[in-house]
């Protein structure tokens, strides 16, 4: 049947003799390096559910790489050195499937109608900061009515709109309009430049900012009031069978972002409340 199907003779028969011809010697080894390469494959598919190897792409947006996030990247992989990560960073959330994504880190409002998997790790906020010598030369504010007279420097984020700041505070939500400013960034590193060299107020989030008001570089405006929380999430293709590379960062990223997190946002609040 073999034969018939390939229009090639395979075997040399007689009564007392079976062997192959040439064809039947070269499809012999040819098929046999085949199968030898599917099992090899079954055996790699297999350990990639159980093992960590292998390449992870990863997207983040930028002010997550751009502070902690990175970090934690760096010590997961040296602790699995079998994984190389390939790292993006964009202001936007990709099509994982189509971009060829493994994993995307997001800080979000609220998680988008994607369709994919997700995993929270914590919740942070952003905060009204400018630099001393900005609010020496012109004031500072003590209501957000105040901002009205004051510089406002823009962020496009996707927590927002750029044109205005909804602030929480003991009164409840104040809505904040915020004019076309002199300067405008789509990245918190570009803002926090802008704001250290005293261009203005603006609003940064924990992780960005906190390493600032330590050194003392930034101060925090309206210290009573704070933007609403967002979460920092995990998106990933739902899959069936989850690559061990994937489900171990996740759960990494579970239990070494999610108490920084706490840990920035506890000490947000005890340097606000010192220099109270």
């Amino acid at each position: 049947s073999l034969e018939q199907e390939l229009n090639a003779l395979l075997l040399h028969r007689t009564t007392r003799h079976l062997a192959m011809t040439d064809v039947g010697e070269r499809y012999y080894r040819r098929l046999k390096a085949i199968l030898a390469d599917l099992d090899h494959a079954n055996a790699e598919a297999s350990s990639a559910i159980s093992v960590p190897q292998g390449r992870i792409r990863i997207h983040s947006m930028p002010g997550l790489a751009e502070s902690y996030m990175t970090a934690a990247l760096v010590a997961w992989r040296a602790a699995n050195p079998d994984v190389s990560v390939e790292l993006s960073v964009e202001q936007r959330m990709p099509n994982l499937v189509e971009e060829g994504f493994d994993v995307s880190l997001l800080a979000v409002g609220r998680l988008p109608d994607s369709g994919y998997m997700s995993r929270t790790f914590g919740s942070t906020y952003s905060i009204l900061v400018a630099s001393p010598g900005y609010l020496q030369q012109r004031g500072t504010p003590g209501s957000a009515d105040d901002l009205k007279a004051h510089t406002l420097l823009r962020l496009e984020s996707p927590l927002g709109p750029a044109d205005e700041w909804l602030l929480e505070g003991p009164d409840g939500k104040i809505a904040v309009s915020v004019p076309v400013s002199p300067f405008q960034a789509n990245s918190s590193t570009a803002l926090g430049f802008a704001l250290r060299s005293g261009a203005g107020i603006g609003t940064l989030a924990s992780y960005t900012v906190i390493d600032d008001l330590r050194s003392g570089a930034l101060v925090r405006v309206l210290p009573r009031y704070r933007m609403p929380s967002f979460k920092i999430v995990a998106l990933y293709p739902d899959r069936r069978y989850l690559d061990a590379k994937i489900a171990n960062l996740l759960d990494y990223l579970k239990d070494h972002v999610a108490p920084t997190l706490d840990q920035l946002n506890q000490g947000l609040e005890a340097l606000s409340s010192a220099h109270a």
